[in-house]
């Protein structure tokens, strides 16, 4: 039976301390969930939320079945699986590549291969597994986006280099959180449209936003071991690029949305998750990391509004 106090004591600093990995998890296995992140479930809802919306545009696009209120049902439930599997795998990837890094700054040096609770040779046998499992759900797609799944791997394998050599490794995330955008169309529909990219540009722009956000958080640490990121790069102007970000991610979800027909259902909805947005920057202490994190979770509920908004848009 798994011991919370046990776990959580050599939990990194960054972990959620009531999650279910702590309470339940038997000890053995706590390193390798800290690992892939199970103890910190944000980074898979922004993985999952484009992959989501963009089923649910091309689905009400083309007209295809809808379930139970939702569009492909079957589908939605791979995807979920697919953004928790492949989530876990792009962290070990980052980890492995940030053994250093991670080991010099407080939030991260308790983490598992920092921290020498994983070695490298126990991670990339459980990263193997990780990428095996994704490949299974990959293969229950259609062509296209197995495929695109597959391009995918590129993005994850080059982005956690980005720090050492450039200020907008941000943008690299994007480019990687956000293919699911692609993913998600291709699934519904078969192939590639315009929506889709304007789904996927403007997930790129929500990114930028919310990973600078999340930046802020480290950007002390980052600047003194060599690490970079808009955070350092934009420094007090944060607030006003926030703006341009963020509004660019509101204007390009909503021609996406006018693309597809959608209904007045949706406009309401853009509406809400764009004063979600507005909110984060006017609350915005960049000196305050935990304001900083309570920020960047805060996507998660506008990703769950962006997918209410479509769902809205297809019967109202």
């Amino acid at each position: 039976m798994a011991n919370p106090e046990n776990n959580l004591a050599s939990a990194p600093k960054d972990t959620v301390r009531d999650s279910w990995v702590h309470r339940y998890a038997p000890a053995a296995a706590v390193p390798y969930l800290q690992l892939m992140r199970a103890d910190r479930p944000i980074g898979t809802w922004l993985l999952l939320w484009p992959c989501l919306w963009s089923l649910a545009l091309g689905s009400h696009d083309h007209g295809d079945y809808w379930q139970w209120g939702l569009p492909h049902v079957t589908l939605i439930i791979l995807f979920c699986i697919g953004a928790y599997v492949m989530r876990g795998a792009g962290c070990v990837v980052n980890d492995l590549a940030d053994i250093k890094f991670d080991a010099q700054v407080e939030r991260t040096r308790q983490r598992p291969l920092p921290s020498g609770r994983v070695s490298v040779k126990q991670a990339l046998v459980f990263l193997a597994g990780l990428c095996l499992i994704g490949l299974i759900i990959l293969l229950q797609f259609n062509v296209t986006v197995f495929k695109l799944g597959i391009l995918s791997l590129a993005l994850v394998i080059t982005y956690p280099f980005m720090k050492r050599i450039t200020w907008w490794p941000q943008l690299f995330l994007g480019f990687t959180f956000n293919w699911g955008a692609l993913m998600g169309w291709a699934a519904a529909t078969g192939g590639l449209e315009t929506p889709a990219y304007l789904l996927y540009i403007g997930g790129i722009f929500w990114t930028l936003g919310y990973d600078t956000i999340y930046a802020h958080q480290d950007k002390e640490d980052d600047a003194l071991i060599g690490v970079k990121s808009t955070a350092l790069r934009l420094g007090a102007s944060t607030p006003a690029w926030l703006i341009i970000f963020y509004g660019m991610t509101a204007v390009l979800f909503t021609m996406a949305g006018g693309m597809t027909g959608m209904g007045f259902g949706f406009y309401l909805g853009m509406l809400a998750a764009t004063a979600h947005l507005l909110w984060q920057i006017w609350s915005l202490e960049m000196d305050n990391p935990e304001r900083c994190l309570k920020l960047f979770k805060a996507n998660r509920d506008f990703g769950a509004l962006i997918f209410a908004a479509i769902v809205a848009g297809h019967y109202i």
